[in-house]
């Protein structure tokens, strides 16, 4: 067990919960890689397994804990701790399963905010980051578009104003790791108690911004391969504590990031379609030959840009694809229902 590092923020939502286990300790999970975990708690960290009742009862592999996760386990010393129940969370990061399977796949649990990383140079995507906010949006944190590598880019201001031109809702900032204070566009956003990620491609700079924030060269870094992708560096998602109190999730780099269950965060993600959508004169309108049809005119006056379009159909037609899988069904009936009821009840605290 490693003493140093100890749970030293608890919301009081999760202390209310974890007197209903007088016999158990509230934990967060740091790591996870294949089937083992790593939790951290008021007695430090300490290696962890899922008890078999939890195993027995998990239906699908999110209901299985995630890094950032709140759990309540029975710490044994010197050997393994067990994790005997997933407390509810108030928010998810989720995606398909990379691969064909239609599964899920949480990616990490509890975060306030999400830091979705996009390089630019040749990794600017204005359709993946359609994706990644649409993901984002559905899963309870708040999402800040942060592009690094600004050193690399000779025109910022075109590739900002065509962001904001999808990015609707959400902040926006620009780093460099070449300069000392490449970093202090984020900073307003790291406090004490508060739980964020970055997500993003390979090699688009999430660890050396970590490192920023810790001070210190901590997480392995690699540069660009000659083709301008990333390499991969980043094995496996490990929520790191920050000096200033904050925890800080770092995930590796996503080859594919399918959707799932995320028709919430795609209407946020296209607002301005869904706005168009509510004014066609068929509330049931598939803006395709349908007259009045608002979404068509604004295509054809220029006002909707067709390849957002195509886009936001695309996103829809994937997460209803998923959504045609037994996993998903079960999922989304108990995501919802546990979220829902989670975040009513501290609403009324």
């Amino acid at each position: 067990m490693n003493s140093d590092n100890k749970l030293s923020f608890i919301p009081e939502r999760y202390i209310a919960l974890a007197s209903e286990y007088p016999k158990l300790s509230i934990c967060r999970v740091v790591s996870q890689q294949k089937g083992q975990y790593t939790i951290i708690s008021n007695a430090g960290e300490q290696r962890a397994s899922v008890s078999g009742r939890l195993q027995h009862e998990a239906k699908t592999v999110s209901e299985y804990p995630t890094v950032g996760d709140y759990v309540m386990a029975e710490l044994n010393y010197p050997g393994a701790a067990v994790i005997r129940h997933l407390l509810p969370r108030k928010g998810v990061f989720m995606r398909k399963a990379a691969g064909t399977a239609r599964t899920e796949q949480p990616v990490a649990a509890n975060i306030d905010t999400v830091f979705l990383c996009m390089s630019l140079n040749n990794d600017f995507n204005l359709r993946r980051l359609e994706r990644y906010l649409s993901i984002a949006w559905d899963s309870g944190a708040k999402p800040v578009v942060v592009f690094t590598k600004a050193d690399l880019c000779m025109d910022i201001e075109h590739k900002l104003s065509q962001a904001q031109s999808v990015a609707i809702g959400a902040d926006i900032v620009v780093t460099s790791a070449m300069d000392n204070d490449g970093y202090a566009s984020i900073m307003p956003y790291i406090k004490e108690g508060v739980t964020v990620a970055f997500v993003g491609s390979s090699g688009v700079g999430k660890s050396t911004l970590i490192n920023k924030l810790l001070g210190e060269e901590r997480l392995a870094t690699n540069g660009l391969r000659n083709d301008d992708k990333g390499r991969h560096t980043t094995t496996h998602r490990e929520l790191i504590a920050l000096p200033c109190g904050a925890m800080v999730i770092d995930t590796p780099g996503m080859r594919e990031l399918g959707m799932w269950d995320s028709a919430e965060g795609v209407s946020v993600a296209f607002a301005d379609i869904e706005e168009l959508a509510s004014r066609c004169r068929f509330r049931n309108c598939t803006h395709t030959r349908e007259p009045g049809c608002a979404v068509r005119a604004a295509l054809q006056s220029g006002e909707l840009n067709g390849e957002r379009f195509d886009s936001y159909k695309k996103l829809l037609a994937e997460n209803a694809y998923a959504g045609d899988s037994d996993s998903y069904a079960i999922a989304k009936q108990k995501k919802f229902k546990e979220i829902a009821k989670f975040n009513k009840s501290n609403r009324k605290q």
